[in-house]
């Protein structure tokens, strides 16, 4: 009979340094995967990484709601409707005849392997953080229309909200890149070939490369949006800068003119 247990990967609501989820946690994390560490009690695993996403494995439900609670996570008890949070049954089987399978419903695996493990939790932590990006993104989505709209009058505080819009979305951007580390494989992938299955073919079925796609696409398209704004914004503020300078232009040579009549 399969042994059963599950994974779940939580986006923690606030950042937390590595040295805080020691601390807090009583634990010491150790290196293991490129931008995962973590930490081994007989067959429990806690997994953190880099980009704030917490992965419990093995873990009764109960245990996962007092880490939080000592993570000072606010209504820890109901982490599911506070957190976003994705979750996996894994199941241990060593009759198979292969190393993994990986479907919709669960993880299939010959052998509970530690390496297996952290990958399993650095692939659902990476899904975890891009669904939080994606829900950012959908939230600068509902701001843009608002905020191409104020290109129809010029004022200097509407221009600083667009160049403000601007820095968050290049913010997304670099996050993405930079701390997912979606578009390179860990490097001790090249040297395990069943490693590297594991992690192929979990990141294919949480299709991250889509979903980094789509949210790439998006992040364009809504630049390139907010740049012909600023376009026009830039535009309208010369335009604004020869109208002052003829003004003054126009109050030098009037009070030049007064000056000269009343001589």
């Amino acid at each position: 009979m399969a042994l059963s247990f599950s994974i779940i990967s939580i986006s923690l609501p606030q950042p937390f340094a590595r040295h805080e989820i020691e601390t807090r946690l009583e634990c010491v994390l150790k290196k293991g995967i490129e931008k995962a560490f973590y930490t081994q009690d007989h067959n429990r695993y806690l997994v953190y990484t880099q980009f704030n996403v917490l992965s419990f494995i093995h873990w009764e439900k109960a245990d996962i709601i007092k880490a939080l609670e000592k993570l000072g996570i606010k209504e820890a008890s109901s982490f599911e409707q506070h957190c976003l949070y994705q979750d996996y049954p894994i199941l241990i089987d060593p009759t198979l005849e292969f190393t993994c399978k990986i479907s919709n419903e669960h993880i299939l695996l010959k052998e509970a392997l530690p390496l297996y493990l952290i990958i399993i939790a650095l692939v659902i932590s990476q899904s975890v953080g891009l669904e939080k990006y994606e829900q950012d993104l959908e939230v600068h989505f509902g701001k843009s229309q608002a905020l191409l709209d104020l290109t129809k009058s010029y004022t200097f505080f509407k221009r600083s909200k667009l160049v403000e819009f601007t820095r968050n979305l290049i913010s997304i951007q670099h996050g993405m890149v930079s701390e997912l580390f979606l578009l390179d494989k860990p490097n001790i992938l090249w040297d395990n070939e069943e490693a590297e299955k594991i992690y192929n073919t979990l990141s294919s079925t949480l299709e991250l490369k889509d979903r980094f796609e789509i949210i790439e696409h998006k992040l364009n398209h809504l630049k390139e949006n907010i740049a012909m704004a600023l376009d026009l914004f830039n535009h309208k503020h010369s335009e604004v800068l020869e109208w002052i300078i003829i003004i003054l232009i126009g109050v030098e040579i009037v009070m030049g003119l007064i000056e000269f009549f009343n001589h």
